[in-house]
């Protein structure tokens, strides 16, 4: 059987593998980081009879890489459990279902597709935490149950502090029972690139949606840009007309008023005479 084990950072990846394999193949602490970096394979140990090669991958949401680095990190398990994984164990830490927890299920499902569903199967951590039963917890939990319904009603809860290997036999002849459901398949690698496919046709629908909005928003700016231009310019159009009709209006006025050259020729004479005088004034 190969398991991938698959989840957040911090919710018992690494010491789940170590209780399913009956020995310390993978580092684990309790810790706020993941101490898994890495996709890692634990050596395949024999388990209640049964051939067992677990795969443990990095936690997703590490705020020490960027989550791209880890989404291609946490997809080298199709190759790790090559020819495939029989099941991918979406691992859950026993709790309140946050609202990170729900985005690294997403994005797990995102990373392998429709296809890896009837792969999948909910093992929640810190079996100890449970007061009542997992069915108990889950009627309080719509999301989750949705996520159980999603993995054909396959779960398994876990308690790493348990050395009762009972757990362990429960939960291998789950996975069994599944593989045997699906026909003894597992997931493949052209699953994975079907998976791939969806996601970069995803990607490239969202960049041409943002591209087409990015198209509107400039022609609605330079609709506005040329509207406001348009305006200015037909006020400054009225502006100089009117003033254009004002000087008009006063050489009209100035033109045909018949008193105004008398008006002009008496103010040239009074003006001509304060010269005089003031000429005669300063000979004096």
């Amino acid at each position: 059987l190969r398991i991938v084990m698959v989840g957040k950072t911090g919710i018992g990846k690494s010491a789940t593998g170590n209780t399913i394999l009956g020995r310390p193949f993978f580092e684990s602490k309790f810790s706020a980081k993941s101490m898994t970096v890495d996709c890692s394979k634990g050596k395949t140990t024999t388990v209640d009879g049964q051939q067992v090669a677990v795969i443990d991958t990095p936690g997703l949401f590490d705020t020490r890489y960027g989550l791209d680095k880890t989404t291609e990190d946490v997809c080298q398990c199709v190759t790790y459990a090559a020819p495939g994984p029989h099941v991918f164990l979406v691992v859950i830490r026993l709790g309140r279902y946050t609202k990170e927890e729900k985005q690294t299920v997403q994005r797990i499902q995102e990373m392998f597709g429709q296809a890896a569903d009837k792969y999948s199967m909910v093992l929640f951590t810190h079996g100890d935490l449970l007061e009542g039963t997992i069915e108990d917890f889950l009627v309080d939990c719509e999301d989750l149950r949705e996520l159980v319904k999603r993995c054909n009603d396959q779960y398994h809860v876990f308690n790493n502090k348990l050395k009762d290997r009972s757990q362990v036999t429960e939960l291998l002849q789950k996975i069994r029972n599944m593989a045997q459901k699906n026909g003894g398949s597992h997931y493949t690698n052209e699953m994975f690139q079907e998976a791939e496919r969806v996601v970069e046709e995803k990607k490239q629908s969202i960049l041409k949606a943002k591209e087409e909005q990015i198209r509107k928003e400039t022609e609605e700016l330079e609709r506005k840009l040329q509207k406001k231009y348009e305006e200015e310019m037909k006020k400054i159009s009225e502006q100089v007309q009117e003033l254009r009709y004002e000087r008009e209006a006063r050489e009209e006025a100035e033109g045909f008023n018949p008193l105004y050259p008398l008006v002009k020729a008496e103010k040239s004479f009074t003006v001509q005479q304060e010269v005089e005088r003031t000429q005669v004034s300063v000979e004096n």
